[in-house]
């Protein structure tokens, strides 16, 4: 993978998984240094009763910056956004993310198809989606439409994930990208920032 090969003038990293992609965050999330030109999205499947757990794990563990999740908070570069529990998110033509209360997808509030979707729509090829490790078939849908938008899918190899059914169903639907491991996926995101 060479760095010519990474568009320069992407502006959002999005990222989903479910069962073992935290493992996943945590091993490439550390690793990262400040970010300047574009933000990074996280939509993880998780438990209503999960508070700020999960956000306030990234924040310890990041140099980047987490910016708490509210309806019509501005998209900016530079952050982690993490999808707030029992909500889907969603991205809005002005740089600014939305919740959504409406039905599950694929048994999931936040889903991960609802928001890669959406995502693709605003800002198409200047998106990265990259699925991680997880036990059901979200996230394939979204990321033929992040493709078929123009942007870059990447789908953690399943040999590396914890849970590979997530990945693997992405592979057997689609063409991905990219199929990369975690240490893979760390280094394309350090070739995004310029």
């Amino acid at each position: 993978m060479e760095k010519d090969q990474v568009n320069p003038d992407f502006k959002v990293v999005i990222i989903g998984g479910s069962a073992g992609s935290l493992n996943v965050l945590m091993q490439i999330l550390p690793q990262l240094p400040a970010i300047k030109s574009f933000a990074i999205v996280i939509v993880v499947h998780r438990k209503s009763t999960d508070e700020q757990t999960f956000e306030e794990l990234i924040e310890l563990k990041s140099a980047v910056k987490v910016k708490q999740v509210e309806d019509k908070v501005p998209l900016l570069p530079g952050f982690i956004y993490v999808a707030p529990s029992n909500y889907h998110l969603l991205f809005e033509k002005n740089n600014t993310l939305s919740l959504d209360t409406s039905e599950k997808v694929n048994y999931s509030r936040p889903s991960i198809d609802v928001s890669f979707e959406s995502a693709a729509e605003v800002y198409k090829n200047q998106l990265v989606g990259i699925l991680l490790s997880g036990s059901n078939a979200d996230g394939t849908n979204g990321l033929k439409v992040i493709q078929n938008e123009g942007g870059t899918v990447i789908v953690q190899n399943p040999e590396s994930a914890d849970m590979p059914f997530m990945p693997n169903n992405a592979i057997q639907n689609m063409i991905p990208d990219y199929i990369l491991n975690i240490q893979e996926i760390l280094q394309f995101i350090l070739s995004m920032d310029n």
